[in-house]
Order: C-alpha cells, then structure tokens, then sequence
C-alpha cells in the first residue's frame, strides 16, 4: 500500500520534525504550537485555500517527543487525513463559544508538565491566526505553563531548505519564466495595464501555476515610482518602462522574480539603470557566500549602484523565499542574520530616480557554499523591447 502523504514523502515530514524537536530542546520549549498557514503546511503538507475564510482557526501542536497533533475543525478532517498526520483532533466549528480552545488547551496540557515554557512564534515575520480573546482564554487554561516566543525556533529549521524543497521552487521559478516569455504577446502600446496584469495571471496558469497568489508591477515613462498599486486602465505608451513581478505558486512554494520591458525604444537612462541593475545583481551572484550576513548581501548590491551614479531603493534589496512569499531575512543595513548554505534567497536591488522614477529587478537564488545557484533563469542584461 502507497504511504499516506501528501506535497513530499513522509520521510521529508518527519526530518522536520525531528529538527524543530532538536531546536526546541535548544530553546527549552515543551511544546511549539503552530497556527499559521506557512507553518502549518510546512509540518504537515495540509494544502489549503480555505485559509481565505478567517472564520476558523486552525492548530498544529508539537511536543517534544513524539508525533504532531492536529486540532482542527472537522470541516478539514477529511483532507488532514490525506497528509502523514495521524492524531487529528476536531471540533465543529465556528463555535462562538469555544472555537477549539479547551479541546487545544487539553492537548497542550497532556503533552507538557506544568511550568513549562509553550512557544508561539511572536516576532518580526510572525503572526497569530486566533482571535486575542481565545489565545486569553488558552493562556488562562493550560495553567502554570508559560507562552513563550518560539520565532527563533521556527526560523532557524525553516531557512534551510531540503533538495526536495529546492525542487518545488525550481518548479514554481520555470512556470513563471514560460509565463514571462509570453508576455511579448500581450503588452504592447495602446494595451492598458489592468489588461497585462491579467493576461499575465492567466499565462501563470496555463503554464502550470497551481494560483498566483501575487502580481504586481508597475508602467511608465522611463521608469515606474510604484510598484504595488492595483493595475489601471492606463494605455501603455511607446517609451514606457513595464515591470511584471509574481508569486506564483505550484505544490505550496512559491517564486518571486520579476522582469522589465520597454514598450518600444528606451532611453539612455532606462537602459543604464537596467545594465546597474543587472551588474549589482551580477556581483552578488559572484561574491555572496554563507556566513556573510544579510548586511552584507544588501552592502554588495547597493555598492554597484551607487557607482554608477544611482541612489539606492529605499528599504530591503531581496530577502527569503519558500512556502510564503517573502521569508527571512531582509538584505537590510541593519539585518544581522547570518547566512547559510540551504537558504533561498531573492536578489532584489532597486534604484530611486529622479523625479521619483526608478526600476527593480528581482532574481531567486539557492545559498550553496559555493556560492548563489540561480533557480530563476537569468535576466538579459539589455533591457528587452516590445
């Protein structure tokens, strides 16, 4: 009989699990508990959209020793039942009254002595999908145990990506190169910009694209000065500058790479900032290595462009990439987070223009001690016209 599993083998469940066990001890947690769609795909493979609908809350327990627990509600019992999880525990919900919290509070305290420490992921990058009021109420009914910041516990396992990781977002990175290549086909001048974005998603899907579960970009004369504004009716204009970003998901991982146009010829300054971007994300590939820091990978970009002449995109230049779309860390002047071989990473250098005018480039990349290995395909260094 076929094992029972669903996105990955059991075995690849089970060696996170062992891992975040083995971290857990280092952090003196009890028991991690999960609540996230991230966290809770990425231990049990549990591949959803009902995530949209905020009106259940969904929790994943793990204790020290031994196998997971799911509490779930029973509409999801069918499909947990298809992953490796086998202690699945529901309740009907919404339940206005008590959506699952003494049935967790329950499982939490058979699972771990009292005083000890549970950990819940609560820093930068985190989120707690239950209401406040019930994770109140939780606190209050597992007694002498004491919540615990677990967002240390769960990153470091996460960052690192197993092969087979590796290869759903190769997967994820080939479907949206298709997807960009056909974009010649669609935008053009006179074609307005909400049309191109959704031609785009389409092309995503039929290029094998389980959902895209983020587009955006931005047009305009030279360059672009926003790039997460809805799409208008906006005609493309000969001279304009089209930028196309996706998070296109396949199997749960996601890609995030983007690529740049000129409708038509582009001006010398278009196509320098193109050729600085290229060339800052050129040398990062060359010279980023593990154990430098996310500092330094947001050093090495900004470097080329200054150099040429070009204020550096305020905020982040890449950041972390799997099954959400951005991950740890952020390749910031202040992000000290070491780097490791495993970690897959974007490369994102942008440059702020004149007159707000500007353009990002965006490349996925895996960490190897031999330095970055491309999963995007590579970027022209030209600046491609349509």
């Amino acid at each position: 009989m076929a094992e029972q599993s669903l996105i990955f083998p059991r075995a690849e469940y089970q060696t996170r699990l062992h891992q975040l066990q083995i971290q857990m001890e280092e952090d003196g947690l009890a028991v991690l508990l999960l609540t996230t769609p991230a966290d809770i795909f990425y231990v049990t493979g549990f591949l959803t959209r009902f995530w949209e609908s905020p009106a259940r809350p969904w929790f994943v327990v793990i204790p020290a020793k031994g196998d997971p627990v799911a509490v779930i509600p029973s509409i999801g019992a069918d499909l947990m039942g298809r992953t490796w999880m086998t202690d699945i525990r529901t309740w009907t919900a919404p339940n206005p009254y008590d959506d699952g919290i003494s049935l967790l509070a329950d499982t939490i305290t058979a699972l771990s002595p009292q005083h000890s420490r549970i950990g819940v992921p609560m820093g930068p990058e985190t989120h707690l999908r239950m209401p406040l009021a019930d994770y109140a109420e939780l606190s209050h009914q597992i007694g002498a145990r004491h919540m615990a910041d677990a967002t240390h516990t769960v990153q470091r396992v996460r960052e690192i990506k197993s092969a087979a990781e590796v290869a759903k977002i190769r997967a994820s990175c080939a479907i949206a190169a298709r997807a960009f290549d056909r974009v010649p086909d669609f935008a053009r001048a006179g074609q307005g910009l909400d049309a191109v974005f959704r031609a785009f998603q389409i092309a995503l899907l039929q290029e094998g694209a389980d959902w895209v579960s983020y587009v955006a970009g931005g047009a305009g004369p030279g360059g672009y000065g926003d790039v997460i504004s809805p799409a208008r009716q906006t005609p493309l204009q000969p001279g304009d500058i089209l930028m196309l970003d996706t998070g296109a998901v396949r199997d749960g991982y996601f890609c995030d790479f983007d690529r740049n146009y000129s409708i038509g010829p582009a001006n010398d300054t278009a196509k320098h900032m193109h050729r600085t971007l290229w060339h800052a994300t050129e040398h990062a590939l060359q010279t980023l290595r593990p154990d430098m820091r996310a500092a330094d990978a947001h050093r090495l970009m900004a470097d080329v462009i200054t150099r040429e002449g070009f204020a550096p995109a305020q905020g982040r230049l890449g950041h972390g990439l799997g099954v959400a779309l951005t991950e740890w860390p952020s390749f910031t002047p202040q992000d000290q987070t070491v780097l490791r071989d495993g970690m897959v990473l974007t490369l994102e250098p942008g440059i702020f223009g004149a007159g707000g005018v500007g353009m990002v480039h965006e490349e996925n990349i895996l960490l190897t001690q031999r330095g970055p290995e491309l999963l995007s395909p590579r970027a022209p260094k030209d600046l491609p016209e349509i």
